[in-house]
């Protein structure tokens, strides 16, 4: 099994190796790849060195897998030139998640919608993936009417140029701000642009991938997506109203089942999800689960989720996983 890493020297580049390697994934040959100006630098992985190479060199190296962590316009460019080639691509950015002929998949919820002729896989945003984890299994049950969401995202989302922001503003150092305003003992209620409706792009994104990803159009969805001065994870507050009456016992109860999710929820003892306990982890922590006494058939839910991991290198190494699984690769 060869599996080229495209965007290897990136924070989340470097967490798909570490991931790869936890979870034991059947890595015979690695080929890291990166923009041109790293190519030549050494990267190590089970403790062996690894020369960086060019896109077109890991193209002729003919890689099984290609798990691709290098921004939109690098997938939109190279990702069909490694379909191909017959090399079965699972891509980070958003670049074709809204594809209607592209599977958008959190293995949780809709890996069988994968087909063997499926050469790119979209990997869904991090906010979207840990909250369809939670809601998949109560829309199921209960079939999910109206989500309300407010998230309050990590730094890491943005990348390092973000952490090293928050580092240096809370050292009293100056430089580069990657955001246009401090980001320590603040909070930024926008994360990407402004789009013409006054929603940013991520708060749209977790509208329409939620919609796709759960196969129902009919949900109707609102975000607000927030950035804060954390490491670990990003945190969000959903309400979500059911068109079936439910129990709240037999809710968390599902949730305690379901795959993928740990239960933190316990009041008397003060226990909830923190990012700070997700923090390289790859379950979703779900808590403060609650009745919403102003209406009925609805639920309040705090999910925490390490955006780095199951956001984004966890969800497409197990994409990866099942691949191997069903021999499509």
């Amino acid at each position: 099994m060869k599996v080229a890493v495209v965007g290897a020297t990136g924070l989340v580049g470097k967490k798909i190796l570490q991931v790869l390697e936890e979870r034991q994934f059947p890595v015979d040959e690695l080929v890291p790849v990166a923009s041109e100006r790293s190519v030549g630098k050494e990267i190590i992985y089970k403790g062996k060195s690894y020369t960086v190479v060019s896109m077109q060199d890991a193209i002729s190296s003919r890689p099984a897998i290609a798990l691709f962590s290098a921004g939109g316009s690098t997938s939109l460019e190279w990702a069909p030139q490694f379909a191909a080639a017959g090399i079965t691509v699972i891509d980070n950015s958003s670049a074709w998640r809204m594809d209607r002929d592209k599977p958008l998949v959190v293995p949780e919820v809709n890996a069988s919608i994968i087909l063997p002729e499926d050469l790119i896989i979209a990997n869904p945003n991090c906010s979207t993936i840990q909250m369809v984890v939670a809601l998949q299994p109560l829309h199921k049950k209960y079939r999910i009417k109206r989500v309300v969401v407010s998230t309050y995202q990590s730094v890491t989302g943005t990348g390092k140029a973000a952490v090293d922001q928050l580092f240096n503003e809370r050292a009293g150092k100056e430089g580069p701000m990657a955001y246009k305003y401090p980001i320590d003992l603040n909070v930024i209620p926008q994360i990407d642009v402004f789009l013409e409706n006054g929603y940013t792009k991520e708060e749209m994104k977790m509208i329409l991938e939620t919609k796709k990803i759960m196969g129902d159009p009919s949900i109707n969805i609102t975000a607000t997506t927030v950035r804060i001065p954390v490491m670990g994870g990003h945190s969000e507050s959903v309400n979500v109203e059911f068109e079936n009456e439910y129990d709240l016992n037999e809710l968390k109860e599902i949730l305690t089942n379901a795959p993928g999710i740990v239960i933190q929820d316990d009041p008397s003892t003060q226990l909830y999800p923190m990012p700070l306990w997700a923090h390289d982890r790859d379950e979703v922590f779900v808590g403060r689960i609650r009745r919403d006494e102003t209406q009925p058939k609805t639920v309040n839910l705090w999910i925490v989720s390490d955006n780095l991991r199951k956001g984004a290198a966890t969800n497409a190494i197990q994409i990866a996983e099942y691949l191997v699984e069903k021999g499509m690769v």
